[in-house]
């Protein structure tokens, strides 16, 4: 017989249930008072109103009244709880086993030393008004000879954005988007940019090229529409360019590279119930062995770490690193609060049907997709990462934003996980897809690369984290996920926006 409910601690007051069940159902011990739905909570024992709920083994909020016994628990009886997190900097600090064996890829090694796992051109914009532009000279140079004779460039990307003028040009967001579009063109999946302006935006193109090289490939070209004398021969010049790095980018080819070069984002959208117990975990073991072999992992989405940091806190290296996160969750509280929201506005509706009540809950489980490991670092939005491990860097939770700082900060491949089917794409980065749930992944197979819902049926978390590991390795070496297959890609450049359009 398959479970009806799962513990995930014995310290829990609530079990999840595994099965759409109807009211008088007897689980776990107790007899359910209403219907409910799949992924969902139900108390094993009478709460007081006031009282604490815990899941995972820690709060997940506070009973906004009295819960019965085999009574669901959600929106309508579970609030935020306020309460003191204890930050213990390294006190679960452990090492990860060595690997038996080293292991590679195929890869294409990069001039700065860094490793691609695709082989893009990139048409990158400054500011949203060459964004219609960059994408005239991408079509018009897929349209050529030249461009259809190639056998080894995975395609052209235009990167438009709705911002890079409008702006303060010396503030936060400023330079969170100075951070954003340089990352971008250094990305080692790109094996060349075309950087195209306007010519009168806040975001100058001097100022984002800098004193220094943007690549030591020398693959970089950039113009603005106004010193090219408008569309038209911007398009012309633009696709000149293009097929002067695309004449490099031929040349490139893979070759054995040690998995210590990859550089995956972690990411969790569209979560539910499940998301914890399966998908999260299971990349939080593979999130392991990728660091174990040298290799470093990216946790972001600040929003959704939120009542969870002292987890990993506790695994910082230092008091500094566990400091810096520190220092982000306060920004975050700052930000939410002058901008009149709260850090409780998330779960979205999604995560709430997929039986997500409180921020904290939801935290509690995207924290998993961390494993293990060390804290070895913590960086701001877009920043280069330069400490290998597992490491944390500041994204809002919405997913497009969060995985384009990753990119910028030189993640090679994104593993998304979701419960309810997100779909999108990241060129050019491949993005794997984890679906939380059997009945998802049958509903949405044409868009999920691997299912974890058979944890609920007996696959271990450590024999699905394995399989998620080798699928890394197979797709950094050019095995097109689902996503890249369906085109996606081309609409998920969103940088993040801070302070006042003006």
């Amino acid at each position: 017989m398959k479970p009806d409910h799962i513990l995930l601690s014995p310290d829990d007051d609530v079990a999840i249930v595994l099965a759409d069940l109807p009211a008088g159902a007897a689980v776990a011990g107790v007899t359910l008072t209403a219907a409910v739905p799949r992924g969902h909570k139900i108390a094993l024992h009478a709460i007081a109103a006031g009282a604490a709920v815990r899941r995972y083994g820690q709060i997940i909020g506070a009973a906004s009244r009295d819960i019965a016994a085999g009574e669901h628990v959600h929106v309508q009886n579970l609030g935020m709880s306020l309460h003191a997190l204890e930050h213990d900097f390294g006190g679960d600090l452990r090492s990860l086993p060595s690997p038996s064996e080293a292991r590679t890829f195929q890869g294409y090694r990069r001039a700065d030393g860094r490793a691609g796992t695709r082989n893009y051109l990139g048409v990158l914009t400054s500011v949203n008004c060459s964004g219609s532009v960059a994408r005239f000279i991408a079509e018009a140079a897929e349209k050529t000879d030249w461009f259809r004779a190639l056998k080894h460039v995975d395609g052209i990307v235009p990167i438009a954005h709705s911002t890079g003028c409008g702006m303060a040009g010396d503030n936060e967001g400023y330079d969170t988007l100075m951070r954003t579009l340089q990352g971008y063109a250094k990305n080692p999946n790109f094996a060349g940019i075309l950087l195209v302006g306007l010519g009168c935006e806040v975001m100058q193109i001097p100022a984002l090229i800098g004193k220094a090289r943007l690549r030591a490939d020398g693959q970089f070209h950039h113009m603005t529409i106004q010193d090219q004398g408008g569309t038209r021969r911007s398009v012309e010049r633009g696709v000149e360019a293009l097929r002067a790095l695309a004449e490099v980018a031929e040349t490139c080819r893979r070759e054995p590279i040690p998995v210590s070069e990859l550089m995956i984002g972690m990411q969790c959208g569209g979560s539910d119930g499940y998301s914890g117990i399966t998908a999260n975990p299971a990349l939080g073991v593979a999130s392991d062995l990728l660091v174990a072999h040298g290799g470093t992992t990216i946790l972001s989405e600040t929003s959704e770490i939120y009542g969870a940091e002292h987890l990993l806190t506790r695994r910082a290296i230092s008091p500094e690193v566990g400091e810096k996160l520190l220092e982000r969750i306060a920004w975050w509280e700052d930000y939410t609060a002058r901008n009149k929201g709260e850090m409780n506005n998330n779960p979205s509706p999604g995560n709430k049907r997929g039986g997500l009540t409180t921020i904290l809950e939801k935290s509690l489980g995207a924290v998993a997709k961390g494993g293990s490991a060390p804290l070895s670092g913590v960086y701001l939005f877009a920043e280069p990462i330069t400490q290998r491990g597992f490491v944390f860097m500041d994204s809002p939770g919405y997913d497009p934003c969060s995985v384009t700082g990753q990119v910028a900060s030189g993640a090679n491949l994104i593993v998304f996980t979701t419960g309810r089917g997100s779909v999108s794409g990241y060129k050019p980065v491949p993005c794997i897809k984890v679906a939380t749930n059997s009945e998802m992944f049958a509903k949405m197979e044409e868009d999920m690369d691997l299912n974890t819902g058979d944890i609920l049926q007996g696959v271990t978390l450590e024999q699905k984290g394995r399989e998620m590991f080798e699928l890394f390795i197979r797709t950094a070496s050019g095995e097109i996920t689902k996503s890249e297959g369906l085109g996606f890609g081309g609409a998920e450049f969103v940088p993040w926006q801070i302070g006042a359009v003006m």
